[in-house]
């Protein structure tokens, strides 16, 4: 992957126009389609009802959709308070009441209106006589009302309030005005203004600065287009919009800030700035891919949950976070592509196309030294470490440069004292997670909306007349037809909810106009969030076999403030498993980058600290109403029932980021530390190794790293303040998460505990080490190419060239790697054949598939086609033919096959075991293959795409046999006089692993 990004970046910085003018062409088509769906009514918007399938509130809420719609849909409600001194049953409150019932009916959608002074219906007037509410049902949910009908109620209650006596009060809310569509302020641009200030400081270039930001908002602003353009065939709450908002920016800032970070980096070590870009994108490129990969997975993964909003929430989120992905692989090389060798930022000049820190003769200048001269001596040492990284060890991977002059004091502070740091750091973060135990779940309602929102006006008037409950009724419901007195049965059904604790009173118990389903209306005595009414209705739904054997009703509870408990409780239900998978994935996918046992655990361990201590901030500041007034928190309660798994989700990825960003470079220097000391034959201790490799690593990715943590702090709390509802205490959380994962855990307990471990936090057991996969996440291809760009010589045109290759393949349980061949060298130039014969076939099949990419050497260095292997094995796949003769179906369609539409490039196995008329026909076949190859004309390309050249690369051919005779002699018939072929012999695994060569010329 890391030669594929190295590419794509290189190919970005040449073409930046192509790739921005691409970028925005899309985001404006996607605009125009979302536009012209809006006006057509085909995107719908955003819908704020939440449900959940296959729960009992369902079930009784479709019951009443089909027998009785007028108390299945959303409701709201009018709360009218009379005037000191006056009583809301007299005139001329009834009166005005009467009316405004009467005119209310009218409206468009609404269903039913139920009159508070209706004798049918109980607890609609205060026992004080003060207060009175009319509640008004509608058809469908909340989305479903028009919004003329929405303004109507909104004007209606203007009118009822100035019709009464002064100092009465009128206010409309309920379940129709529960949620409210979040929106930006300019509180949020505070946070993107602070990510450019922290930008320029690390960049040291206003300039530079700003790539980042566009990028991200270019990614921001495609994916919410994206997202609204899904609204017109999928239901999208209106947070996610929020949510995409806020992780889209945050994650685009950072993965645009490690490309440019080690791009700048490169250049200010003298690397050519088209060179940098290409390498940025192969190495902190795959970094972002990977954990771009880690978020996405964790967000699709909300769908464990099993509810439908929050899996579209979290794929809409998903989407937001691969956009940024794909923007930051491609228009940030591209936008450095506009700035070139200007990149370097502030104090840096260019000598000899290389960047160097410019010295003054003050601060930072050698004493008695000229500018001239430190600007010289710069320029040296650039020069020097350039080098110094150029070079390459015997396995081609990169000679260790130079550690930084200065290790960070805070990691040789961290590190000498590792065991009173890793205590430190777990109790403190052990104590900030303490108010997590009283973290409690609701979904929004009316109640945690701003004191300036009628709704939550509305909320505040009927909890202080009419009781908490009168928010949140509970309908008990179902279908009564077998019942000969359904009046009756009603009643007694109303005698026996009034018994259970926990309920004030039964508002309503009827059957519907057809007697066949009954409904009982029940006003708890607590709020639809507090969870002694979640109690409640476990209590009532533990009554159903009770019921339903004594009165022959199958009852279910349901209603708006029940759907909430069900989602809440399906929500804490899933975290378990959720946790589970996202701590199992985190745990494989850190072996699989670190090849470690330890790391992996250390970082989950981390990983399980942030959680907590941002569980533990988000419950002290919402719940025990810590820092509530100063974060703008206008009602202390249970927090929105989603918050801890998308918490967990995303922060997951973040944490991934950090992790991968410091340790690998720590690997990084360690394996070149060792490998250095082990080729100089002294000497040394590997555990002061790995404690000097922390070290290095850290210095060389702390500025970058806190840049990044820095600037999602910034982007996440400020939403907090201003935010919505729903998406404050996710902000927060994240926010805090991010600080306490970004600063305590990766740059204060992770070097600590690598210190402790020393050179065990690199160990891993062999057989885990040959089962898990290899994923290039700092771009060690990149690197390897690099190192090995002019191996075997500059412009080498031989189609394959070998040195000391070798493959090893995993014989099984008990037996560990067995070593088909090693130590093979060859060389083969355009239209010579090599021929290897192997006593084990098995030896010469694994060289015929290595060849062609099928599997990877296990040692030495192998150039295909132009092409070094492993890296480019994608591209030799593609492109070089491999028949597999032996044990064929039918070996000359398999022969066809790699021959047709491949470069000129063919391996081939089992030519030995064909024999009589197929022996004559593949001859015939690889002779016209030959000689179409050379006389077709070779394409190359200009400036203009590709154009017809001279001639065309004779047929190269590698071939694998058991024995030499037969393959060789229908290569002779194959091939005109005069072609050479190079025959490797390996012997069986048994013997001792070994290979030979010896030249043959067929005549």
């Amino acid at each position: 992957m890391s030669t594929l990004l190295y590419s794509l970046g290189r190919w970005s910085y040449r073409h930046p126009w192509r790739v921005l003018v691409g970028w925005l062409l899309l985001l404006g088509v996607v605009g125009g389609i979302v536009g012209a769906g809006m006006a057509a009514g085909s995107v719908k918007g955003f819908d704020n009802s939440f449900s959940i399938p296959g729960t009992e509130g369902e079930e009784g809420l479709e019951i009443l959709n089909r027998t009785f719609p007028q108390a299945s849909g959303t409701s709201a409600q009018y709360v009218i308070v009379a005037a000191p001194g006056d009583r809301i049953d007299e005139r001329p409150y009834s009166g005005e009441i009467a009316s405004a019932v009467s005119q209310l009916s009218d409206l468009d959608g609404v269903l039913a209106v139920t009159d508070p002074f209706d004798e049918m219906v109980g607890g609609m007037v205060s026992d004080d006589g003060e207060a009175a509410l009319i509640r008004l049902q509608f058809a469908g949910t909340v989305t479903d009302v028009p919004d003329a009908t929405k303004t109507a109620l909104e004007d209606e209650s203007a009118a009822l309030g100035s019709a009464l006596p002064e100092g009465s009060k009128v206010a409309v809310g309920g379940d129709l005005f529960s949620t409210s569509l979040p929106a930006l302020s300019i509180i949020e641009a505070v946070g993107v203004l602070v990510a450019l200030f922290v930008l320029i400081v690390t960049f040291r270039s206003i300039a530079v600065a700003w790539f980042p930001l566009v990028s991200a908002l270019i990614g921001v602003a495609l994916a919410i287009t994206l997202i609204f353009l899904s609204t017109a065939f999928a239901t999208v709450s209106s947070t996610t919009p929020m949510l995409a908002i806020m992780l889209g920016l945050a994650v685009g800032i950072d993965y645009a800030l490690f490309i440019v970070a080690r791009h700048q980096d490169q250049v200010r070590a003298g690397t050519d700035p088209e060179e940098s870009a290409a390498r940025a994108t192969g190495t902190a490129g795959s970094a972002v891919v990977f954990a771009g990969v880690t978020v996405l997975i964790a967000l699709i993964g909300l769908g464990f949950a099993g509810i439908p909003f929050l899996t579209t929430m979290g794929i809409a989120a998903a989407a937001a976070v691969a956009v940024a992905v794909l923007v930051a692989v491609t228009l940030t090389p591209a936008l450095l592509g506009f700035a070139k060798a200007r990149v370097a930022g502030w104090g840096y000049g260019l000598s000899r196309g290389v960047a160097v820190r410019r010295r003054s003769g003050g601060r930072g200048s050698r004493r008695g030294e000229t500018p001239a001269a430190g600007a010289a001596g710069a320029a040296a040492e650039h020069d020097a470490d350039a080098a110094e990284v150029g070079k390459a060890d015997a396995a081609g991977t990169p000679a260790l440069a130079a550690a930084p002059a200065r290790t960070n004091r805070w990691v040789a502070l961290v590190t000498r004292h590792p065991i009173i740091t890793t205590i430190a750091v777990v109790v403190t973060l052990g104590v900030v997670a303490i108010p997590a135990a009283s973290l409690q779940l609701a979904l929004p309602n009316a109640g945690m909306q701003p004191t300036s929102s009628e709704a939550r006006q509305t909320y505040d008037l009927t909890a202080e007349h009419f009781g908490a409950g009168a928010n949140g009724p509970l309908i008990l419901t179902g279908t009564i037809v077998t019942s000969t007195d359904p009046l009756g049965l009603m009643a007694d059904l109303k005698a026996e909810v009034e018994q259970i604790p926990g309920v004030k009173e039964v508002a309503l118990a009827t059957p519907n106009e057809t007697a066949d389903t009954g409904l009982v209306q029940i006003v708890p005595e607590t709020g639809p969030d507090d969870p002694a009414t979640a109690d409640l209705v476990r209590e009532l739904r533990s009554h159903h076999d009770e019921w339903l054997e004594k009165y022959g009703v199958d009852l279910k509870v349901t209603g708006f403030t029940a759907i909430a408990i069900d989602i809440s409780d399906r929500l804490g239900a899933a975290l378990l498993p959720f946790g589970l998978f996202v701590i199992g994935l985190s745990f494989i996918l850190l072996m699989i980058v670190f090849r470690s046992i330890w790391v992996p655990m250390k970082a989950t361990v981390g990983y399980l600290l942030s959680i907590l201590a941002a569980f533990g901030v988000v419950a002290a500041v919402f719940e025990w109403g810590w820092l509530a007034d100063a974060l703008h928190v206008t009602r202390t309660g249970p927090v929105i029932s989603f918050m801890p798994i998308i918490l967990m989700g995303v922060l997951f990825g973040l944490a991934m980021d950090y992790e991968v960003f410091l340790v690998s470079r720590m690997r990084e220097d360690f394996v070149h530390a060792r490998r250095a000391a082990r080729a100089s034959g002294e000497p040394y201790d590997e555990s002061a190794l790995a404690i000097a490799a922390v070290r290095s690593g850290f210095t060389a990715s702390a500025r970058v790293v806190t840049a990044a943590a820095v600037i999602m702090f910034a982007v996440f709390a400020a939403f907090v303040p201003e935010g919505d509802t729903a998406i404050k205490p996710i902000a927060l959380g994240l926010a805090v998460g991010i600080a306490v994962d970004a600063f305590l855990v990766r740059m204060t307990l992770v070097p600590a505990v690598m210190a402790l471990l020393g050179d065990k936090a690199w160990w891993m057991p062999r057989w885990l080490d040959r089962a898990l996969p290899h994923f290039d996440i700092e771009g060690e291809a990149v690197e390897r190419e690099l190192a090995l760009a002019e191996w075997p010589e500059p412009d080498c045109t031989a189609p394959l060239v070998g040195e000391g290759v070798g493959v090893r393949v995993d014989g099984g349980r008990g037996v560990g790697e067995v070593e088909l061949f090693s130590g093979a060298d060859m060389r083969v130039e355009a239209g010579e054949t090599l021929l290897v014969t192997a006593a084990d076939p098995r030896a010469s099949r694994a060289f015929v598939l290595m060849v062609g990419g099928r599997i990877d050497p296990s040692e030495g260095r192998l150039r295909v086609a132009g092409h070094l292997l492993p890296g480019r094995a994608a591209w030799v796949r593609a492109h070089v033919g491999v028949a597999l003769l032996d044990g064929a179906a039918d070996p000359l369609r398999e022969l066809r096959r790699a021959l047709a539409g491949r470069t000129s490039l063919v391996a081939i196995d089992g030519l030995d075991t064909l024999a009589g008329a197929d022996r004559d026909q593949a001859a015939a076949l690889l002779r016209d293959a030959a000689e179409r190859a050379a006389s077709a004309p070779r394409r190359r390309r200009s400036r203009h795409g590709e154009t017809a050249g001279g001639p065309g690369r004779p047929l190269t051919i590698v071939a694998s046999a058991r024995r030499e005779g037969a393959a060789l002699d229908l290569l002779s018939d194959a091939h005109r006089p005069g072609v050479s072929a190079l025959a490797l012999t390996a012997r069986s695994a048994s013997a001792p692993a070994s290979a030979s060569t010896s030249s043959q010329v067929i005549s």
